[in-house]
């Protein structure tokens, strides 16, 4: 089975990025996170799901307090904005558009959500952008309503052959495909210790790991019964193998933009 490598080197400064990932950013709707900049820098395109334009706009300023807001504003401009169109402000979308930032109203899909839109969006109408080995990192994906968050889960299954990451001020979450064997190279500067992986969807009928305090043996693994939260991180590398699709959850130290 082929081995499938996972190394959260976007949450360091740029010059530690490997050239072999692309990074795409989509901010969502929730209060930016403290280190959106450094997410931006390394994002090749970014985009903002409908209302994350107006999180942009009002709180980007806000984590360069010594710099002018418009210098700022300017700066950070996203390449595109995209959903159905019911938050994001008149005077945001205005303010980018004359900066060149294009605009893509879906309100007439209403059966997905604003995630899937940009994600969608990113997979088949970015030309220029080398999908080769894409990473979507995703800015403001967890926290606030559970519904919410339920929903971006689901991103992540529905669009389960492409790298896409759920990020907060505390922890990421990525899937774990049952198609690959995982190597997970833990960047223990700014992730970790703590650590989980969760069935959802279907149980997991046998996970094997290796880098756990609490490995995992030909284990099952299912709700209602065990499911692998607050484990730890021994070492540099975690592996997993699994029979079912798994959520790799780890938690994130204090970064800056």
């Amino acid at each position: 089975m082929e081995v499938m490598t996972h190394s959260s080197t976007f949450l360091l400064p740029s010059n530690h990025h490997s050239p072999s990932v692309t990074y795409a950013l989509v901010v969502l709707n929730q209060p930016l996170l403290r280190f959106t900049p450094l997410l931006w820098n390394h994002a090749q395109v970014r985009v903002c799901a409908d209302g994350g334009a107006n999180r942009v706009f009002d709180e980007m300023p806000l984590l360069f307090p010594s710099d002018d807001a418009l210098d700022v504003r300017q700066r950070y401009k996203p390449d595109i904005i995209k959903g159905d169109m019911d938050s994001v402000r008149t005077e945001v979308l205005d303010f980018y558009t004359n900066l060149g930032t294009k605009v893509a109203d879906e309100s007439h899909d209403q059966d997905t959500t604003d995630l899937h839109k940009c994600v969608a969006y990113i997979r088949d109408f970015t030309p220029n952008l080398d999908k080769s080995n894409l990473c979507i990192l995703v800015a403001g994906a967890l926290g606030g309503r559970f519904d919410h968050e339920a929903g971006n889960l689901n991103v992540l299954y529905h669009f389960s052959t492409m790298r896409l990451i759920l990020l907060s001020n505390d922890c990421l979450i990525y899937l774990l495909p049952s198609t690959h064997h995982h190597e997970i190279y833990i960047q223990s500067a700014v992730e970790g210790p703590h650590c989980g992986l969760i069935p959802i969807g279907m149980p997991s009928a046998s996970t094997t790991t290796t880098g756990l305090q609490w490995d995992l043996n030909n284990t099952k693994m299912r709700f209602g019964d065990l499911v692998s939260t607050s484990n730890l991180v021994q070492g540099e590398k975690v592996t997993v193998q699994s029979s079912s699709d798994l959520l790799w959850t780890i938690s994130i130290k204090a970064c800056n933009g």
